[in-house]
């Protein structure tokens, strides 16, 4: 009997189930200055622009990107999913004026400029 595709109902249910059950993954950062800015690089595979989600706060950058998606599989092996990332980064004084980001191939780059702010700006990355 051949394999069968599952229905998008049951892709998004197992979606659904997955991410109520799911610890966020941790993903590594590649972090260095510029002249006017403090770059954030981080690899976010299977994931879209729209699903990433980007904070900055004094002090502070945060970022992750929900799940997109978890159809029912027989894995053999099941280190990560598609989704559910997420990562905190230290940002040193004297940045924080604005944000600016983009995700290609799979790859998460962060600006943050220099300049500060006292309140929460929150932003999605630009798809490239």
């Amino acid at each position: 009997m051949p394999n069968q595709q599952p229905s998008q109902q049951v892709v998004a249910e197992a979606t659904a189930a997955t991410e109520r059950t799911m610890r966020s993954q941790s993903v590594p950062v590649n972090v260095y200055e510029t002249t006017g800015a403090l770059v954030v690089v981080s690899p976010l595979p299977a994931v879209k622009a729209e699903d990433v989600t980007i904070e900055l706060r004094p002090g502070t950058l945060r970022f992750w990107a929900r799940l997109r998606s978890a159809p029912p599989r027989e894995y053999l092996t099941h280190e990560w999913e598609y989704g559910g990332y997420e990562r905190e980064v230290e940002v040193p004084d004297g940045y924080g004026g604005a944000v600016e980001a983009s995700l290609a191939n799979g790859q998460l780059a962060i600006r943050v400029l220099r300049g500060t702010t006292s309140e929460l700006v929150s932003v999605k990355p630009n798809a490239l």
